[in-house]
């Protein structure tokens, strides 16, 4: 996904929930940080961005996002990309503080969308916490290209809850091979 398309994404998921205050929380966040001709391929390789509202408790601006520009929608099949809208409290292993950190986009600063989006360390701890594949690729492929600091990404991982204690261990386990 290109900068340009998060765009377009953005702009319909406001005018489809009637919120300006769109949150990216997936891997498609890092486009709130870097440009797609500055990451790996493996972090702009996705069709679809994880979509949420900073003020939706019962879900249904999410639940609308993704009946009209989902998957299989025809905003998909016109687009060839697709919004999964998500609920804030789906990024369990957000580290806490994350809400403070979120980074503006001045790229799309007007009506109908002010997007916010996770910092890029934020970003990875919540990827790390959910241990799949695809995203300890992605991980991965943003520490090899430079773009994310052990040392943060440390701090940031000791910022999860008490409540994470064996996700905390295997996050510090996974950065230590990164340290040797």
């Amino acid at each position: 996904m290109r900068r340009t398309d998060l765009a377009h994404l953005l702009r319909a998921a406001c005018d489809v929930a009637g919120d300006r205050d769109v949150l990216v929380i997936g891997s498609q966040s890092i486009l709130g940080t870097y440009d797609e001709d500055d990451l790996p391929s493996a972090a702009t390789a996705s069709i679809e961005a994880d979509i949420g509202f900073l003020d939706d408790p019962d879900r249904a601006k999410a639940d609308e996002v993704e009946a009209v520009i989902g998957e299989m929608s025809q905003f998909h099949r016109t687009n060839g990309i697709y919004a999964e809208g998500v609920h804030v409290d789906t990024a369990t292993y957000l580290p806490r503080g994350w809400r403070n950190r979120l980074i503006g986009w001045p790229l799309l600063s007007s009506e109908p969308a002010v997007p916010h989006f996770l910092e890029p360390h934020d970003l990875a701890i919540a990827k790390l916490g959910a241990h799949r594949p695809k995203d300890l690729a992605f991980v991965d492929a943003l520490l090899q290209a430079g773009m994310l600091e052990i040392a943060l990404l440390e701090a940031r991982c000791d910022l999860l809850s008490d409540e994470h204690a064996l996700v905390k261990k295997r996050i510090h386990s996974f950065l230590s091979s990164y340290e040797a």
